[in-house]
């Protein structure tokens, strides 16, 4: 099951229609809940965004959540991370749980210790566990991640690996058995077990040994919805909608084909530190399977290509267009990280939809992804934007505000100012709905804090791209004030908000 429910009562009718008591919630904008399981001994496993696990078991207390987190304290028995979307229960009273970007974990004494995969377990591959991916038959448990499926049948003592081509050239263990494509979206079971990746869907009646492909169109973000998060709204008293109009500045085309995985990271966007978990990112990812092809996102000249950060592959191009603002003309440059093959070599010129290179996860990389930068720069220096010292460069902008938006969306850009005046970083918006990419669920909207830039046109606080139209509350909190905003968003268009107390 899966669901997003704030703070309340939560209403799931696959448990048995009861009602079940809210679960803490201490920010007050309402608990973004990822997954809901019940397990064999009836107990209700509630996996959330940010926050861990919560249980709530049969006959204890009065009615209260226990709650399990990560913490980098061994002794604590904590699960890898706190954004659990997946629960997978087996005969013997195992207990499996699986993170947006951690890897899994699995207990066998009712939740009180944990054994976990994480990065330093996995390595830089399986760290995305499918939304609702674990699937258990018999002593046999699969494990479906961005990187293909992990099955064990001794409670992970030993491994095997589903995976495709590119996937098995990188696999640690033993592949079991081959697919058409590494991202698995979804897994379930009927009498077969089945899967649903970005090349189509595949069957196998043999436990994942052998597979019949059943070639379709690519995931569109209509599929797979989840339901719009609940948010508090006062009843009247928000502002007259903002209104979209037409960008500033000409869009870059995108970086990965739409039958590709297209969709950015969530979870991490420019200006997000993931709730505070990580520092300030300064571009956007594209979670894609290795030897997915990357895409030049417009015209101009490749400047680098070669290693980066921490040997990262890495492509730079210097773009034909520029931009002028406040009589400054700025070069544009984009930049793509982590790649496993490049295809371009400095000096080459390059027109936009060429490929440049593969997705990889080469350099400081936590799984297959690309890692696309936009920068505006006033200075015609190919070091000021690739420079493997330094880790926040100096001219970085917001790829969402860059690059065309998904068909049939828009993009929302604004400010959030303090009763003073002042900008607020790292704030927190609340009230957007994004249904995709599932596996990197969209929570809220962070504010820029003093290590991102902001465009040199909008000068905006925040931007977020890719949104479905509709009309949309969005709710932040400036000191001790709750601000609200009516945001009204358009196919291809740019919507600006402003949050003041």
């Amino acid at each position: 099951m899966r669901g997003a429910l704030c703070a309340g009562l939560l209403f799931v009718s696959a448990l048995s229609a009861q009602t079940i008591p809210s679960l803490p919630d201490s920010s007050g904008w309402g608990v973004h809940v990822l997954a809901i399981a019940r397990a064999p001994d009836s107990a209700v496993w509630v996996g959330t965004y940010g926050q861990g696990i919560f249980v709530l078991r049969r006959g204890q207390g009065n009615g209260e959540w226990e709650r399990i987190r990560f913490s980098s304290d061994t002794a604590a028995h904590a699960i890898s991370w706190d954004f659990v979307h997946a629960f997978g229960f087996g005969p013997r009273g195992q207990i499996w749980y699986g993170t947006v970007g951690n890897g899994w974990g699995l207990s066998t004494d009712g939740g009180k210790t944990w054994r976990n995969w994480g990065f330093s377990e996995l390595g830089p591959e399986w760290q995305y566990v499918t939304p609702d991916g674990i699937l258990t038959r018999g002593d046999t448990t699969y494990i479906a991640t961005a990187d293909g499926i992990k099955v064990t049948w001794d409670d992970g003592q030993t491994w095997r690996v589903i995976t495709d081509s590119a996937g098995a050239t990188t696999a640690k263990d033993s592949v079991w058995g081959r697919i058409r494509s590494q991202y698995v979206i979804s897994l379930d079971a009927d009498d077969d077990i089945w899967i649903q990746h970005v090349k189509g869907r595949e069957d196998s009646r043999d436990g994942g040994r052998h597979w019949t492909w059943s070639p379709g169109p690519a995931r569109t973000s209509t599929d797979l919805r989840l339901p719009p998060r609940r948010m508090p709204t006062p009843a009247s008293g928000v502002a007259q909608a903002s209104r979209p109009v037409a960008a500033r500045h000409t869009w870059f085309g995108r970086p990965i084909d739409l039958n590709d995985q297209p969709y950015i990271d969530q979870t991490y966007r420019f200006g997000s530190t993931m709730g505070g978990n990580f520092q300030p990112h300064q571009g956007v990812e594209f979670n894609n399977g290795n030897g997915t092809a990357v895409h030049a996102v417009g015209d101009g000249e490749v400047v680098h290509a070669g290693p980066a950060e921490r040997g990262a592959l890495t492509v730079a191009i210097k773009h034909d267009r520029s931009l002028t603002a406040e009589g400054q003309r700025l070069f544009l440059y984009s930049v793509y990280y982590h790649n496993s093959k490049l295809l371009v070599s400095a000096g080459r010129r390059v027109t936009a939809g060429d490929v440049i290179a593969h997705v990889g996860n080469t350099g400081r990389a936590t799984n297959d992804h690309l890692h696309l930068e936009i920068h505006a720069s006033p200075f015609d220096s190919t070091r000021l934007v690739i420079d493997p010292d330094v880790r926040y460069p100096p001219y970085t902008v917001n790829p969402e505000l860059w690059i065309t938006p998904l068909p049939g969306t828009g993009i929302v850009a604004g400010q959030v100012w303090d009763s003073a005046g002042e900008a607020v970083p790292q704030a927190r918006m609340y009230g957007l709905v994004k249904p995709e990419p599932r596996e990197t669920p969209f929570s809220f909207i962070e504010t820029y804090g003093p290590r991102n830039h902001a465009d040199p046109i909008y000068r905006e606080h925040f931007a977020i791209s890719d949104v479905p139209p509709g009309l949309y509350i969005m709710g932040v909190q400036i000191g001790p004030t709750r601000v609200y905003r009516r945001v009204l968003v358009e196919p291809g268009k740019l919507t600006w908000v402003e949050f003041t107390p």
